[in-house]
């Protein structure tokens, strides 16, 4: 399903929309309007660019809720969701954190959006909001319910987080995210926002997809750069990138047309 955003076989750059403090969230500055501009801002400027695809994300909301965002919380993603649906011609994706699967997924079918993360889709993490469970049971039913067109991104070993189990458990569950949780790909990323993401983490999940004879495309999720974008899709599959999108490299501030044009080159390359 993926795959299928991307016709002409390109390794996709993923761009992000980080959304600023929605309403409730404590660092709300109580101008709904300008969130709405600021996502039309970063779309528009990321679109221009050349990114083949845009996600949306509520970033500003920390801290976050762990599973289960309130009913605002929805409607203004939905809300930003369909603003950039609206301003950039390309797929749009949505990440609802910091892990409410059926809030993305209902918001992305609301939105027109196409696909969505989710940051624990199987097994389970310790993360800075406790320990959190994948539901991909219930996701994935609701997208059967829904009859939404949605791809469903997974990660593995997602950033800031550490795993509840066995050791080496983690390296099969590329493979449990996907035949058994049925994601459409995989993210691999670092332990941190732009922090970037180990070679041999990408290396070994590809090979854990390969050795299992799986077609699911790996995306790194982390730590992109115009000088190492070229590399990095030497392995993977695709790239979502939002802190080397920024003004000055800085996750906080607006996107930059130029940054974003010198790393869809560097990709291209």
């Amino acid at each position: 399903m993926f795959d299928s955003l991307f016709a002409d076989g390109r390794r996709p750059v993923i761009g992000m929309v980080h959304l600023p403090a929605l309403p409730g969230a404590p660092k709300y500055d109580g101008d709904r309007e300008a969130i709405v501009e600021a996502a039309e801002r970063d779309a528009r400027r990321l679109a221009a660019g050349g990114v083949d695809a845009i996600m949306v994300e509520n970033f500003g909301d920390a801290p976050f809720y762990p599973d289960d965002v309130p009913k605002h919380v929805v409607a203004s993603m939905t809300r930003a969701t369909r603003a950039v649906v609206e301003t950039a011609d390309v797929p749009v994706g949505v990440n609802v954190l910091r892990n409410d699967a059926e809030a993305a997924l209902s918001v992305a079918a609301a939105a027109g959006g196409d696909f969505v993360r989710v940051n624990v889709h199987t097994g389970a993490r310790v993360t800075d909001q406790g320990v959190i469970d994948g539901t991909a049971h219930e996701t994935m039913r609701l997208r059967e319910r829904l009859d939404a067109d949605v791809a469903v991104l997974a990660d593995h070993d997602v950033k800031h987080s550490a795993p509840i189990a066995a050791a080496g458990f983690t390296a099969e569950s590329v493979a449990d995210g996907v035949e058994r949780g049925l994601a459409d790909a995989v993210v691999v990323s670092g332990t941190g926002t732009g922090h970037e993401t180990d070679r041999s983490d990408l290396e070994h999940a590809v090979e854990r997809r390969d050795a299992t004879d799986l077609d699911t495309p790996i995306l790194v999720g982390s730590g992109v750069a115009a000088d190492t974008v070229a590399e990095t899709l030497e392995l993977a599959d695709g790239v979502i990138v939002g802190t080397a999108l920024k003004e000055d490299g800085d996750v906080g501030k607006p996107v930059s047309e130029a940054r974003v044009r010198e790393l869809v080159e560097a990709a291209r390359s």
